[in-house]
């Protein structure tokens, strides 16, 4: 099992570096062009559950990949609100809402929470 989950830490910190959000006129973003400190959250703890794997250690990895998804679940939250609170100069609320919705999430986040649920999922059963 700890081969299995070092492809989820592997997809997890690959993912980092592919398009997560695409900015109109600017471009694809990955984490680190998000977010400085969000990216460098995701390193720590992506570093923190590599320990965990090569101790194996269930514990501390199953607790990292959570704390993962929660942190991909947050950002994602967080960069909408971003949208939203970028237009929000903007008169009517239906300009600023349609805006906003051109920021489009991108497919290297499947790749992220992918790598975070094998890491959560891929662990020995103790009998």
């Amino acid at each position: 099992m700890k081969n299995i989950q070092l492809v989820g830490l592997i997809l997890v910190v690959v993912g980092s570096f592919l398009p997560l959000v695409h900015v109109p006129i600017i471009g694809n973003w990955n984490y680190w062009q998000v977010d400085h400190s969000l990216a460098f959250a995701c390193w720590i703890f992506s570093a923190i559950a590599l320990f965990g794997i090569l101790n194996n250690s269930q514990k501390i990895t199953k607790i990292f990949g959570i704390l993962l998804i929660l942190l991909f679940i947050f950002t994602i939250f967080a960069t909408k609100y971003q949208a939203f609170s970028y237009f929000s100069f903007l008169p009517f609320k239906s300009w600023t809402e349609t805006l906003a919705a051109t920021v489009k999430l991108k497919w290297g986040w499947a790749v992220e929470f992918l790598g975070a649920l094998i890491m959560l999922f891929a662990t020995k059963k103790k009998i």
